[in-house]
């Protein structure tokens, strides 16, 4: 089969296709055809640097989510023909992962695709939800927002930022986006965000021209770099859910609760590395119930094209997820 085999850290356009061997099938794991995988911030940190780590076991094919058809089942509940997503746990890092034609997977990792929603989403868009969406939904069950509250998203134009746009206007959620890009604003508002902040690092004012008590929600995907300055935009009961890395800070230097967490504001995070079939049915309902067009940058057909496509992302132009869709 062809796959892309990560040896060593490496730029982007040094990313190659080999020719290896279909994996074979053991105990509790079963053999995926992929038809479609997503490319995520987590894949460019593993290519760039993170596979100089002693915990990567190198060489690897990576890849953290895809969606795929079962071949083989072997022991496991699932039957062949099943269209399955495969999703975090190790994919990619500590077992190969979806930069491929097939997959071996761990059942723990593959969730069943509810078949209700295959008459209202396209193949590509049911290819962009997994990890985007999932880590999107995730964060805004963990914030428990629910109708006419408002919400910040920081880091809004990224994949994860726009897919959480989608979901809260469909809880029906006033939202304000941040953008470092003025010329992103109109994508935003086009969107369906309310407000439009340019994010210079420190927003509280703008925040409290709109809403002068603060928010009630904040979903930050930027991270550590601005996490302060987000719990500062909150009001008495607010919740903020710190969920990104979009910053490229993954720790706040010597971090004091006590103060950087306002008296009566609360802090909370969410972790896409342990799904499960009930989130995944939850969240493929609530897709195709609300009638979400999840939101594509780019579709590629060939995984020659991996390189670019990470130079895509690396960009930060594509506006939307970027996908392989490996069957025509």
């Amino acid at each position: 089969m062809k796959a892309v085999v990560l040896e060593k850290t490496c730029k982007a356009n040094e990313l190659k296709v080999s020719e290896v061997p279909i994996p074979e099938v053991k105990p509790d794991w079963l053999l995926v055809k992929v038809l479609g995988f997503g490319i995520n911030r987590s894949e460019i940190v593993l290519r760039d640097h993170e596979a100089d780590e002693d915990y990567i076991n190198l060489p690897v094919i990576p890849g953290i989510e895809c969606v795929g058809e079962i071949i083989d089942p072997s022991n496991t509940h699932f039957e062949k023909g099943d269209i399955v997503v495969g999703l975090m746990g190790g994919m990619g890092r500590s077992f190969d992962g979806s930069y491929a034609e097939y997959a071996l997977l761990p059942q723990k990792n593959v969730f069943k695709i509810p078949e209700c929603v295959f008459g209202y989403l396209l193949i590509e868009e049911i290819i962009s939800i997994p990890e985007t969406y999932f880590t999107a939904f995730g964060s805004i069950k963990s914030l428990k927002l629910k109708k006419d509250d408002t919400i910040l998203i920081r880091g809004a134009t990224s994949a994860a930022g726009l897919s959480a746009m989608q979901l809260a206007d469909a809880i029906g959620a006033t939202i304000i986006a941040t953008t470092r890009n003025e010329n992103k604003v109109g994508n935003l508002l086009l969107n369906r965000a309310d407000y439009v902040i340019i994010d210079d690092g420190n927003i509280e004012d703008n925040v409290r021209e709109i809403c002068p008590e603060g928010v009630d929600k904040v979903l930050e995907f930027v991270g550590p770099k601005t996490l302060e300055d987000s719990m500062k935009c909150l009001k008495k009961g607010g919740i903020c859910c710190n969920t990104g890395i979009l910053g490229g800070e993954e720790y706040i230097v010597e971090f004091d609760p006590i103060k950087s967490i306002p008296n009566d504001r609360y802090l909370t995070s969410f972790f896409s590395n342990y799904p499960t079939q009930e989130l995944i049915d939850e969240l493929y309902i609530f897709v195709a119930e609300n009638d979400i067009n999840p939101k594509i940058g780019r579709v590629f057909t060939d995984l020659e094209d991996i390189g670019e496509a990470h130079e895509l992302m690396e960009s930060n132009k594509a506006y939307g997820k970027i996908i392989f869709r490996l069957e025509k």
